[in-house]
């Protein structure tokens, strides 16, 4: 059984680009723009891009464990959704071509521990918070 709820796992396989938040050695934040999917088989979010190994979201992931991650939009007229994902970060050497087939191989791999949703499964001001891990 998926930590995600059927209704997030389809709003993300429809997104494209969300934030990953990082921390260095030192507790110094870091937040960028990455492409992401879904993985179904690990019940991951993976996260990928061009050289990403040499990234500094790469190796803070490497050095620390931990990241968060959070994808979300605006409906018209005013309808915030989106889900975020709090937890172990893993790195690995493959599985970036499965975002997209020009991306590098490495992957950092979300394994959920918290998950809060809005807008999704609940209405945009009452999130449906859970500890998953």
């Amino acid at each position: 059984m998926s930590a995600f709820t059927e209704k997030e796992i389809a709003y993300l396989g429809e997104q494209r680009l969300g934030r990953l938040a990082t921390v260095d050695a030192e507790g110094r934040p870091h937040v960028v723009p990455v492409a992401f999917r879904y993985n179904a088989e690990l019940d991951t979010v993976d996260i990928g891009g061009h050289s990403f190994a040499s990234r500094k979201k790469y190796r803070d992931a490497q050095k620390t464990g931990k990241a968060a991650f959070v994808v979300d939009d605006v409906l018209p007229p005013w309808r915030p959704r989106g889900v975020e994902v709090r937890g172990r970060a893993e790195v690995h050497p493959e599985g970036g071509k499965e975002i997209m087939e020009d991306f590098a191989e490495d992957v950092i791999r979300i394994f959920p521990r918290r998950i809060v949703g809005w807008g999704i499964d609940s209405d945009a001001f009452s999130p449906n918070s859970r500890s998953v891990g």
